[in-house]
């Protein structure tokens, strides 16, 4: 077991401080609203999972890097104990960002000596696993918020190099899939998340399901054709968003006398037609699929569907953070690009049941006021893609690399 396990460990350890390189100490401190969470605390706290899970219990000897960074980064373990107020991240100027790179540091020479003191150890295994696959969500989170923080700043800061033009988007076309009952849920050996499973039967009645993902030139269209102007269009409560929030474009969209234009990773660029759309809240997506004489796919849907094929990816493996156009004619950009809203409310599966202890609370106390995604995005790490994947946020969400894929009924 070490080998491989340190050697995983390592790798996503280091890809986490590599994301986080190209930022400044003010960079990696400030919050720049309660949803997102400073570069500094995403670091520290995915540290804090490996000392507080699995050396607290384990390590001979145990002493806390420091007895505050208990409190400090924990996020929502209530089993754990007191937490930081989550809107108040970004008041933290200490600990500095050097001390947390220095507790990472600590923490990973223990882990690593850890490891190779318990070699069968499969219940450590599963643990440690379950934390990599933790500290890939939150290399996800660290992209999107340094996004959020970076286009509210005056001067359009670029995190990386812009994305070059897409190529034409292929023809969007529908694949149909007949009537029928299917298996939805993880089966397999390797790494799920506990609101993955069980596995079971739905049926689902025939439906087809749009070759690729909206484009921003469709979605455009929405836009000049008054779609925001028009309540039909919206469920009431996305209605009452839209007005509350005064919105009439996807977030980070803005309009001057060139055109369109995308604040993205790699600054404020033109926006470009062919790529996906990015960054549409639920009711966004609920609207343009009703505008186009569509709806959003149920999860079992999508997930029948995209299980017979291969992933192939987009994601931020290749260090390309921004969504590319498809030429392909087939069913594509499934797990690539961009998360993919559905209609389906985030609920547990028939007989699941949360883990016991403080582990156990990773995904069953969010199954409330929420929709599920599927699929995956530009900032997704590769490795932690698969068919059964559900992510999961409200509906008013749309900081995430959320964009659309259409269904319809036969």
């Amino acid at each position: 077991m070490p080998a491989d396990l340190i050697s995983a460990y390592n790798a996503v350890r280091q890809q986490s401080a590599a994301l986080a390189a190209p930022l400044s100490c003010e960079d990696s401190c400030v919050q720049s609203m309660p949803d997102a969470s400073p570069a500094k605390w995403h670091l520290g706290h995915t540290t804090w999972f490996f000392e507080t899970f699995v050396l607290e219990p384990r390590e001979p000897g145990f002493k806390p890097f420091h007895s505050a960074f208990r409190m400090l980064f924990n996020s929502y373990y209530n089993a754990v104990g007191d937490k930081h107020p989550r809107p108040q991240r970004g008041l933290l100027t200490r600990p500095g960002l050097s001390e947390v790179l220095g507790y990472r540091s600590n923490v990973d020479e223990r882990m690593q000596a850890l490891l190779l003191t318990k070699p069968d150890d499969d219940e450590l295994r599963e643990l440690v696993v379950l934390g990599l696959h933790h500290e890939q969500q939150h290399q996800e989170l660290l992209l999107t918020d340094i996004k959020h923080l970076f286009s509210v700043s005056p001067l359009y800061p670029a995190y990386t190099d812009p994305a070059s033009p897409c190529a034409t988007a292929a023809p969007l076309t529908w694949h149909a899939f007949p009537d029928g009952v299917v298996q939805i849920g993880h089966e397999g050996d390797p790494f799920y998340f506990d609101n993955e499973k069980p596995r079971h039967r739905v049926y689902l009645q025939a439906y087809q399901l749009a070759s690729r993902l909206v484009t921003n030139a469709e979605y455009a269209a929405f836009i000049e054709a008054e779609g925001y102007g028009t309540p039909a269009h919206w469920l009431a409560e996305g209605w009452d968003w839209r007005l509350a929030e005064g919105r009439d474009h996807p977030m980070y969209w803005q309009r001057n006398t060139a055109g369109w234009q995308e604040f993205t990773l790699g600054g404020l660029c033109a926006l470009d037609p062919n790529a996906p759309v990015l960054h549409v809240s639920y009711y966004e997506a609920d609207a343009y699929a009703r505008w186009a004489c569509a709806r959003l796919p149920t999860e079992a849907e999508w997930e029948s569907a995209a299980a017979p094929l291969a992933l192939n990816t987009h994601s931020a493996g290749a260090g390309c953070f921004h969504p590319r156009s498809t030429q392909d004619a087939g069913l594509s950009q499934l797990f690539s690009d961009a998360w993919q809203w559905t209609q389906s409310s985030y609920a547990a599966y028939p007989g699941f049941r949360a883990p016991p202890g403080a582990v156990g609370e990773y995904n069953g106390k969010f199954m409330v006021n929420q929709y599920v995604l599927r699929g995956g995005s530009c900032v997704t790490p590769e490795s932690h893609l698969r068919v059964s994947y559900r992510n999961f946020f409200p509906a008013s969400a749309c900081w995430q690399f959320s964009g659309i894929r259409l269904a319809r009924d036969v």
